[in-house]
């Protein structure tokens, strides 16, 4: 996977380098196979719990990041990104959008690749110090959806 430095735009001249968002989000989906979980809750009724049962369920390896929780989906969890000790393509982010710089700073020290935040979590100056650190930045998208939109027949 490139690190590109966010998503752009189509270049309709057949630019060098550019993507469609669609392209790079089917670019993370395709081989981003490791994803850190932040905010992975045990609960089944939670929000994350389904997301990411989902994409475990479809090949993806879930590290759960959760300083409440020991394990979710037969996975040892962690207090923080920091003391996960292996690596991670891709940091999705169920935590409210005041937490994400924290996070964002967590996967740059960490050297992920991505970060993707879930619908409804926002914060431009993250995204953009993550962009500048060479990150690819997803914001507001549930990656579910998108893998439901690109692999799964019939959507979800």
């Amino acid at each position: 996977m490139t690190r590109d430095s966010g998503l752009r735009t189509h270049d309709s001249a057949g630019g060098q380098g550019l993507q469609v968002m669609s392209d790079a989000i089917m670019e993370i989906l395709e081989h981003g196979k490791t994803l850190a979980v932040v905010g992975l809750s045990s609960k089944a009724a939670r929000p994350s719990h389904g997301v990411a049962a989902f994409m475990q369920s479809h090949g993806y390896r879930i590290i759960p990041v959760n300083p409440h929780e020991g394990s979710v989906l037969g996975e040892k969890a962690y207090a923080s990104l920091d003391e996960v000790p292996e690596p991670f393509d891709v940091v999705v982010i169920f935590r409210r959008s005041e937490f994400v710089p924290e996070v964002v700073e967590a996967a740059i020290r960490k050297q992920a690749k991505v970060i993707w935040m879930q619908e409804g979590v926002i914060h431009e100056q993250a995204a953009e110090r993550a962009r500048g650190a060479g990150l690819t930045v997803v914001m507001d998208r549930c990656i579910l959806k998108e893998h439901a939109k690109r692999f799964v027949t019939g959507g979800i």
